[in-house]
């Protein structure tokens, strides 16, 4: 097939519930690709010499031949490629923002002017993970011997799962350790389980532990055991403990009842299960909801509220539809689904009745001004111009800081001004010797891919670091 045929191959759509369905239960939304479907998608597939989709890619993926091996009808050397870089295909398949990564560079993409026809890679890696999966032909690598090495993980997030791997595969023994009841960190109580299964995220941790990866629930570090006692028993440290503090506004009324963050509103929902009727976890089950913020987090409340039976689920953001920072998908879900979305509105207070409950907010209509320090349009208020919005719950997201416990715990060890953790940026190294750390604990809230990158970069060190410090095979 000529490189004009195949640009000639428009995108493949992946079929999905129908929205008047999927607002009803918690199952996936996007089906999947059949064989058919993903042969004919990995068709348009140039081959670039160059593979600039490959560079786009936090992990390094061996895009064109992994693609290559689909179009063959080769299920099982395709999957083989991606886990030599990547050992969260599933997990990247669905939630990483391939659009600015990976798709963002390729050719097929830039010969149209436009991102929306390149290749769907992603989708094309979710089907090689998810046919592993279904066919049970997940295949463990044949490790070397082990090097008598003991490293800690502390967090078991996108950072921490891919350190563990990719260290285990160095023969290296690994111990994870998690302060919840299931591993996963935010793929576990973020994500909710119509973007992401849970049984996808338990199927990437069995693989870990196939490879000989230790994990270790109910651990707070800090608390449990303290960062010194893990430091004494383990060869090297890496931190991927997350971004688990959630920001407020500080505006009056945020100590209202029916007033969560999205970080708890999440969790109570995903992990602790309050989508089922049954569920003993209490969530307030709103009818008119309104939810701050315009990022992923955001759209993953929003549709949250809907599952839990709101009438009315309201995104306010304070900048337009243009700078909104979540997935163009994530915001064509939600409006598919009849999330309401108030743009150039900042909510300045909270409203309540005598009996402490939220009733309501106050927003300040907002115009834009010059670009600020993110690059997008500065929100400026509009004298004299408010209103009352109703609602019975609020949802704020906005954002998350990284979590303090271990910074605290642990002298000598850089932070900067958000409280993340400093480290070198070639090898995450941190300030203090042994100790590695990557993923929102250093971003901020970021994405998985990104927690993923910085996970592969801290393992090559830190096998550099036990190498430098005995013998160590590999």
């Amino acid at each position: 097939m000529t490189n004009a045929e195949r640009l000639r191959i428009p995108p493949v759509a992946m079929p999905e519930q129908e929205p008047a369905e999927r607002i009803h239960n918690v199952r996936e939304v996007p089906l999947g690709f059949t064989r058919e479907m993903a042969m004919t998608e990995a068709q348009r597939c140039l081959h670039c010499a160059n593979q600039p989709c490959v560079e786009g890619c936090p992990v390094g993926v061996r895009i064109p031949e992994f693609i290559k091996a689909v179009e063959a009808g080769d299920e099982a050397a395709g999957i083989a490629i991606i886990k030599e870089t990547n050992l969260l295909p599933a997990v990247c398949g669905r939630v990483c923002p391939q659009e600015e990564q990976c798709q963002e560079n390729c050719t097929v993409g830039r010969s149209h002017r436009d991102v929306s026809q390149a290749v769907q890679i992603g989708k094309l890696e979710r089907y090689l993970a998810d046919w592993e999966r279904e066919h049970h032909a997940a295949v463990v690598p044949k490790l070397p011997p082990a090097t008598g090495k003991r490293v800690a993980v502390i967090g078991s997030g996108p950072a921490g799962l891919t350190v563990a791997g990719d260290l285990a595969k160095l023969g290296h023994a690994v111990t994870v350790f998690e302060a919840l009841h299931k591993p996963g960190g935010v793929l576990a109580y973020g994500i909710p389980e119509f973007r992401l299964p849970k049984e996808i995220v338990d199927a990437e941790v069995a693989y870990l532990t196939r490879l000989g990866v230790n994990f270790q629930y109910n651990t707070v570090i800090g608390k449990s055991l303290t960062v010194d006692e893990v430091r004494h028993s383990y060869d090297a440290v890496f931190i991927g403990s997350g971004a688990g503090l959630p920001n407020f506004l500080h505006i009056p009324g945020e100590n209202l009842l029916g007033v969560y963050s999205a970080n708890e509103y999440l969790t109570r929902a995903n992990l602790m299960h309050a989508y089922d009727e049954d569920s003993d976890t209490p969530i307030l089950r709103g009818k008119s909801v309104a939810v701050l913020g315009g990022g992923n987090v955001a759209m993953d409340s929003a549709r949250t509220a809907l599952r839990l039976g709101a009438h009315r689920v309201m995104v306010i953001y304070r900048r337009s539809e243009q700078e909104m920072p979540a997935r163009k998908e994530e915001y064509q879900h939600a409006t598919q689904e009849g999330v309401e979305f108030r743009f150039l509105e900042n909510p300045v207070e909270i409203l309540g009745g005598t009996d402490g409950w939220v009733t309501g907010l106050t927003v300040q209509k907002m115009q834009l001004g010059e670009p600020d320090a993110s690059g997008r349009r500065r929100p400026l208020p509009i004298a004299g111009q408010t209103s009352n919005v109703p609602a019975d719950v609020v949802v704020v997201a906005i954002g998350n800081n990284p979590n303090p416990l271990i910074p605290a715990a642990l002298p000598g060890l850089q932070v900067n001004q958000h409280g993340g953790i400093v480290t070198n940026e070639d090898t995450m190294e941190t300030s203090v010797p042994g100790v590695y750390a990557g993923g929102d604990i250093v971003l901020g809230a970021a994405t998985v891919i990104l927690a993923m990158g910085q996970g592969r970069k801290a393992a090559r060190a830190i096998h550099a670091y036990l190498s430098s410090r005995g013998r160590v095979s590999g």
